[in-house]
């Protein structure tokens, strides 16, 4: 898995999680529990994971959806 970006933004990562689950490019959102363990503050942010081989496809989808930005953002 690859680290599409990381982010806080609770709206962000629900949007970019649909879009990428519509496109059917597999997806994981890392680190979604650790607000738990800081205490429920939502500072530390959730990274999203692609499989390497639909990297390409991910950044393409995200490009469409003007979020091309995000890409890489840490």
């Amino acid at each position: 898995m690859k680290e599409l970006f990381r982010s806080n933004d609770a709206v962000l990562l629900s949007f970019v999680q649909a879009i990428l689950s519509d496109a059917g490019v597999a997806h994981q959102i890392a680190d979604s529990y650790m607000s738990i363990m800081e205490g429920s503050l939502g500072v530390l942010p959730r990274r999203v994971l692609v499989a390497e081989d639909e990297w390409a496809q991910a950044c393409r989808i995200l490009k469409e959806a003007d979020l091309d930005h995000v890409v890489g953002q840490s």
